[in-house]
């Protein structure tokens, strides 16, 4: 509940959204204003965690996909403490670093190739490593050790993790079932057993087959279980996946296609994760779930109820400005005519009005500039942010009939399950 928020008409105070983004991945050099390696404004971190604080983000988990990023993401979580929190793991697109054909492996770089060829897939003849992929686990298990010794409670997670056959211009199919074989070994060996942050893009088969053969048939022996983020995939796959005690991680990517908003509308509400996967994934208005951010206006909930709270307090503000001071009264006209009185006053020239900005179908709380025109305290345009975590809320709930506030509970219990996040869930 919002403190200081005006009752409803039955009494009761509206419900203010909480929200953990699952998947952010701040440790991108983007969100410290650098684009393809180049310095287009300012470092603004701080701004986008508060913003993601403001519409209710109150814990968020970064993402790592290689030694660089989950090595940047707990230097981050040092920073905000009790808010921000880590995942360590090699992304299946940044696993070419276990193959013989990759020339070398830098701990301190970033391993995923740049600008890749989508249309020339890696070679299946390349081979996993023995040797590359002995010294890669045994670099993760030391990151993984140290973190839980000098930052406890900050890395929650492995992962990322998983398969992606939409994107064998990274890695081959060979490799990335090495990948994360080798690594979910190194995971059933830590002890405690820490949960997955998985990824599955058109390997449905391989994944859940790879992921029983370690864990066995109902994946018994995954303790803390795992989410599989940013799904996209059918029904069926996501049902097999709940089957198995598995969450599910919604994102902008998830509402693209009325197919996939279908399957959001299936997902078992103790299944079900919230996340923004920024700065990619925003929902955008061709995607089939952006139209239940308009119809969301109706029922007045989240960024709706706040936007309305701003709009009445700007005509408050002018009504009352709209009151004349009796010093500052406008003379009344004299029974005498005068002359001065009488002349039209001169009007200076005005320059042509500009056409007037359209206003966004959604609200938007902060503006919005293309990173060229940075200014403090606005967002970037197409750069997706935490804060935006309260539209894939409000999607979900508008795809499966549900109110805001069910879905928002809903996430927080189960993330907190699987994740802990310094929250008891006694207390919940």
């Amino acid at each position: 509940m919002t403190a200081g928020s005006e009752p409803s008409q039955d009494g009761s105070l509206p419900y203010k959204p909480r929200y953990i983004d699952i998947g952010i991945n701040l440790a991108d050099p983007i969100f410290r204003g650098i684009y393809h390696g180049k310095e287009r404004h300012p470092d603004d971190l701080s701004a986008v965690v508060s913003r993601a604080q403001e519409v209710g983000c109150q814990k968020l988990i970064i993402t790592g996909s290689d030694f660089t990023s989950s090595r940047h993401a707990l230097e981050i979580a040092k920073g905000y403490p009790g808010i921000v929190y880590t995942t360590a793991g090699i992304h299946p697109c940044s696993s070419a670093i276990f193959s013989s054909s990759h020339t070398s492996h830098d701990a301190q770089a970033y391993t995923m190739p740049s600008d890749p060829d989508p249309t020339q897939p890696v070679s299946e003849e390349h081979l996993p490593c023995p040797s590359k992929t002995q010294k890669i686990i045994s670099e993760l298990r030391t990151l993984i050790e140290g973190a839980r010794s000098a930052q406890p409670g900050a890395l929650v997670a492995f992962g990322e993790i998983g398969l992606d056959y939409d994107r064998l211009h990274y890695c081959s199919r060979r490799v990335q079932l090495h990948s994360f074989a080798a690594q979910l070994d190194l995971v059933l060996s830590l002890t405690p057993q820490p949960p997955l942050f998985l990824h599955s893009r058109a390997a449905h088969s391989d994944f859940v087959g790879l992921l029983r053969e370690k864990f066995g048939p109902k994946l018994e022996k995954l303790v803390k279980g795992g989410v599989v983020h940013s799904f996209t995939g059918t029904a069926a796959e996501m049902r097999e996946l709940a089957d198995l005690g598995l969450y599910i991680g919604t994102n902008g990517c998830s509402f693209k296609t009325a197919e996939n908003c279908d399957v959001v509308r299936e997902i078992p509400g103790d299944r079900l994760m919230l996340e923004t996967d920024g700065p990619w994934c925003e929902i955008r208005p061709t995607h089939a779930g952006w139209t239940h951010l308009l119809t969301a206006k109706a029922r007045g909930e989240g960024i709706y109820y706040d936007a309305a709270l701003r709009n009445r307090a700007i005509v408050d503000g002018e009504d009352s400005a709209a009151t004349t001071p009796a010093s500052t009264a406008v003379p009344t006209r004299t029974a005498t005519p005068n002359p001065l009185q009488d002349a039209a006053p001169k009007q200076p020239a005005r320059p042509p009005k500009k056409p007037k900005k359209k206003e966004p179908e959604v609200p938007e709380r902060w503006r919005i500039v293309k990173k060229e025109k940075w200014v403090e305290g606005a967002m970037v345009k197409g750069r997706n942010e935490p804060c935006m975590i309260e539209r894939v809320g409000q999607v979900v709930a508008g795809i499966r009939g549900e109110s805001l506030e069910d879905v928002c509970e809903a996430a927080w219990a189960n993330t907190v399950k699987v994740f802990g996040l310094g929250v008891d869930e006694k207390d919940e």
